[in-house]
């Protein structure tokens, strides 16, 4: 196939761009490729909402700024802040169009959210399924445009660079499209593209507790680190302090943010508010503090959860607010109203990735990165809440006005078809599973909230004996999205355990008890 634009993922990122390049070239062609079904993204479990100053009265760009360079502990690019928290208003205005509806008060306003580390009320929501309801007005007007192809069930296996075809023009890294699986035949083609665009989602599947769902698995990092891309920040990985507690350790519920903003306590088995006795800002203080203080508690005590009380909150309010977060409880046979949540970190958000400029430009030719697979500089050592959507309709937009200047040029290049002779069906799918669970055990074990040099060291030598028997597999067997999936997994773990090595100093969500600075213990 060959394609103007070629689109890798299917959440805010990836549709922001391609309903935004097919408005504005209707004879251009735009293929969005997703792996599982066309809503499924980390777009669509997000709850909180999109951070945007809109309250001039009471807030003002300069404070939102404040609170990103905050949470960012000195790692963010100002000037990338500053540009993103500024165009938020008018991202918005977009949404709005496209038809995305946000929760209003009783005078008609937005009813803005709070959440840990912002100092005023500025999140726009949709009760507590904001990014759902974003996905479905994209996906509503993608569909609309018919210059946009979308491809659900296909795995983009690896980008196609100068390492595979023969360019006599190409005098720098050049990307040329990618080989896709059709999951459903088992086929594998080429696509052939202008631009290609990463908006391939997170990392969370690396650590298997994780807010994310099963489809993130860092493929769209790991194909740009095959490809020889700019990978940086990686040992950043941010954990969101309560994720529903599942004993069997399988649960991807999270139990919002804004609950905390709501009014929430943490409490220990004992039932003591611990949190005022890390920092000032309590429950509301930024996401690695949090983590890492239920982190402290539970190695204290050896508990495996903590405790979510919002028994003392206007139940109706609550049911409003957060009617999804509500039911799940009821399933659970938790009553909020008389009941604690039972909850434990999990890994949630990469700040790190694909690095890129402030136009989406990756450091490989034509390719380019968007949402939480790039790293723009926004988040600095660690995200501040809900800025994570306004980052990801920035640069879509960012990329949009880039190349709505330019012409698409295809390149006269052949590209080679896959070649899987003499490989065979393997029978030994067991064999997946059990390198995946201890990759994830390895991660959660030694790569976690808190770190050590010895488990660092450790979890390098560990990985690279996975990463032999799964190249070995790779190599004698035909494609399958477990194996490739399990492939980027293990390349995303050696750079966030590598990239967590090259750190001395703790910031923001990285914390290595061998560095200096820790945080209190009570």
């Amino acid at each position: 196939m060959t394609s103007d634009y070629l689109v890798i993922g299917s959440g805010i990122a990836g549709l922001t761009f391609s309903v935004k390049i097919a408005e504005k070239f209707p004879e251009r062609k735009v293929v969005i490729v997703t792996k599982a079904s066309e809503d499924e993204s980390n777009t669509k479990y997000a709850q909180g909402g999109v951070a945007i100053v809109l309250n001039k009265e009471e807030d003002s760009f300069k404070k939102h700024i404040k609170d990103t360079l905050i949470a960012g502990d000195g790692l963010c690019k100002e000037d990338v802040v500053k540009m993103v928290v500024k165009e938020g208003p008018d991202r918005l205005e977009e949404l709005l169009l496209w038809g995305a509806n946000f929760d209003v008060n009783d005078a008609g306003k937005f009813d803005l959210g709070k959440e840990g580390g912002h100092s005023e009320y500025r999140i726009v929501h949709h009760k507590d399924i904001t990014g759902y309801e974003i996905e479905r007005a994209l996906l509503k007007r993608a569909h609309q445009l018919p210059n946009i192809s979308i491809m659900p069930h296909h795995f983009a296996i690896d980008l196609v660079t100068n390492h595979h075809v023969k360019d006599a023009n190409a005098e720098e890294l050049t990307c040329y499209g990618a080989y896709i699986l059709n999951q459903k035949t088992g086929d594998i083609f080429t696509i052939k593209s202008g631009v290609t665009l990463l908006a391939s989602g997170g990392i969370g599947r690396v650590y298997g507790h994780t807010t994310n769902p099963a489809i993130a698995t860092g493929d769209g990092i790991a194909m740009a680190y095959r490809a020889k891309a700019r990978i940086k920040d990686m040992e950043f990985v941010q954990f969101h302090p309560t994720a529903l507690y599942d004993a069997k350790g399988e649960s991807s519920f999270l139990i919002s943010e804004a609950v905390r903003g709501f009014g929430a306590y943490l409490r220990n088995q004992n039932g003591h508010r611990f949190m005022p006795d890390y920092d000032d800002r309590a429950e509301l203080a930024s996401r690695d503090i949090v983590s890492q203080c239920i982190d402290n508690e539970l190695k204290k005590s050896g508990d495996q959860h903590v405790y979510l009380d919002c028994t003392h909150l206007d139940v109706e309010a609550f049911k409003k607010h957060f009617p999804n977060i509500f039911n799940k409880c009821k399933s659970r046979h938790i009553n909020i109203e008389t009941d604690w949540i039972p909850v434990v970190p999990a890994s949630h958000y990469l700040c790190g990735g694909v690095k890129v400029n402030k136009k989406g430009k990756t450091s490989i030719k034509n390719l380019f990165a968007c949402g939480e697979c790039s790293r723009t500089g926004l988040h600095g050592a660690n995200r501040l809440a809900s800025n994570s959507l306004l980052e990801a309709l920035v640069y879509a937009h960012n990329i949009f006005k880039y190349h709505a200047k330019r012409d698409v040029v295809m390149l006269n290049v052949d590209i080679p078809k896959w070649n899987d002779e003499g490989t065979t069906i393997s029978k030994e799918h067991v064999l997946i599973q059990h390198n995946q669970k201890e990759l994830q055990a390895l991660m959660r074990d030694y790569v976690g909230i808190v770190r050590s040099n010895q488990r660092l060291k450790r979890a390098i030598k560990r990985i690279e004996l996975i990463y032999s028997e799964v190249e070995d597999l790779y190599k004698q067997h035909k494609i399958t999205t477990s194996l490739c999936e399990l492939r980027n997994m293990i390349n995303v773990a050696h750079l966030i355990i590598e990239q967590s090595l090259e750190r001395t100093e703790n910031k923001g969500g990285y914390f290595n008890i061998d560095n200096a600075k820790k945080i209190k213990s009570v």
